[in-house]
């Protein structure tokens, strides 16, 4: 008689780069022969996939694995609270095990302890390019894990280590595999890509027999060779960023490919005494000379950003420096929120915390004055023509974004007139309308 395969339940919280993670161990869990299932009461156990970078986050992944152990009892938590296994653990001490982030290995030793492995996997269980927590059509690549930055308010370091970059042959290996799969577009992810290589001094890798640098340019080059959309996420201004920009400026490429001008830059302030503080690069002027350089090369360049508002010590003069930074660079797309504390964050010690309700304040003004320079932005859209890459489709109308827009995190192109598109397409589309962060368009 043969047993019954076992089934694993998963649960993942977070940003892209868990999700990545979740991805690895989603795979791994099926090439063994483990069956995912959706619910908490068909499982034989249940993974749960944490964040903690801020405590809100924290909260949320104690929700989670509290709701996980009152529907199924069997329960193993990874991710960022686990290296700080006590919080886990005197919350929910009846959880099986708890490791650290990127701890694929460390996770299947412990389901392996706990729901033994079936015999004899077949490879077939896998769909080509792994499981993905994505659609289809699109898929997060990540490169590297770990930072060198010591910023005061962020504790990645300590959770993830230093930097440390893939092989690239394993990386464009990885892109190809996605490709072969049906994605259409590659979300470069790191906590910092354009270091990647530093701790390899650039080493040179090798991919299909001909050698590729590890650095973030030869790398951008490979992918787009692959017929994809490339886009970059968590991209530090570095001097290196400046190579990058004429690709994008090239538009598609032989093959169909496009490094697409789009940079997705952590900026976090405007003024030098904040910036300071945060242990950040305290030099507004040279970034804005620096934006100001890149849209010379590529006026269609998009840049997203985030930003904290209310860190300790701000002052009025400091966010006015701030929405002054905001009315001068022009940003495409912003997203702000508040300082929180994290356990363990070399900020929490900075004098002058800024009261709750003037964070708030400030924040709502913050988004008030960027609301107005996204809608004159997408404004001037109207009546162009935009390739757009379509994500929800039925039949009627459709939803898709174009190179300004990355999943979940940006706006959208809103499609009337689409019978006939389906998922994945890439369609010319007339914007005919907008409003603060969305366009709306007809199909040519």
């Amino acid at each position: 008689m043969n047993k019954p395969v076992p089934k694993v339940g998963f649960v993942s919280l977070g940003c892209p780069k868990n999700s990545y993670d979740s991805e690895r161990i989603l795979t791994q869990l099926r090439a063994e022969g483990y069956l995912i299932v959706p619910s908490y009461d068909d499982a034989d156990l249940v993974v749960v996939n944490t964040c903690g970078f801020i405590d809100a986050a924290v909260d949320e992944s104690l929700d989670a694995i509290g709701e996980a152990l009152r529907e199924n009892g069997k329960v193993i938590v990874t991710g960022r609270p686990g290296t700080r296994e006590s919080v886990v653990t005197t919350a929910h001490p009846q959880v099986l095990a708890v490791t650290g982030p990127h701890a694929a290995e460390a996770v299947m030793g412990h389901v392996h302890a706990h729901l033994p492995k079936p015999h004899d996997p077949y490879s077939d269980l896998i769909p080509p390019g792994g499981l993905k927590l994505t659609p289809r059509h699109y898929a997060y690549l990540k490169i590297s894990e770990g930072c060198n930055h010591r910023c005061t308010f962020c504790i990645i370091p300590a959770l993830r280590g230093d930097l440390v970059s893939r092989p690239i042959g394993e990386v464009l290996a990885e892109a190809e595999a996605l490709v072969k799969a049906g994605v259409k577009e590659l979300l470069v992810i790191s906590q910092d890509t354009s270091a990647y290589g530093v701790d390899l001094k650039y080493r040179t890798g090798f991919h299909q027999g001909r050698p590729v640098k590890t650095r973030m340019l030869e790398l951008v080059q490979e992918l787009a060779r692959l017929g994809v959309w490339v886009r970059l996420h968590y991209v530090y201004p570095y001097p290196s960023v400046d190579d990058v920009i004429p690709l994008m400026a090239e538009g598609e490429l032989p093959g169909g490919g496009r490094v697409l001008p789009y940079l997705d830059v952590p900026f976090q302030h405007a003024s030098p005494a904040i910036l300071k503080a945060m242990k950040r690069p305290a030099a507004a002027e040279n970034t804005l000379r620096r934006i100001e350089k890149w849209r010379s090369i590529c006026p269609d360049l998009v840049i997203r950003s985030t930003f904290i508002v209310g860190f300790p010590g701000e002052t009025e003069d400091d966010f006015d420096t701030l929405l002054d930074f905001l009315d001068e660079a022009q940003l495409d797309r912003v997203g702000a929120f508040t300082y929180s504390a994290v356990d363990g964050a070399v900020a929490n010690a900075l004098p002058d915390p800024v009261d709750e309700d003037v964070k708030q304040d400030r924040l709502a003004r913050f988004m008030d004055v960027q609301a107005d320079i996204s809608a004159e932005k997408l404004r001037l859209r109207r009546g162009s023509v935009m390739t757009v890459l379509i994500d929800e489709a039925d039949g009627r109308r459709a939803v898709g974004r174009s190179h300004a827009d990355a999943p979940e995190i940006d706006g959208v192109v809103h499609i009337a007139q689409g019978t006939g598109l389906k998922v994945g397409d890439f369609v010319q589309v007339k914007i005919t309308r907008s409003d603060d962060y969305d366009l709306w368009g007809k199909p040519l």
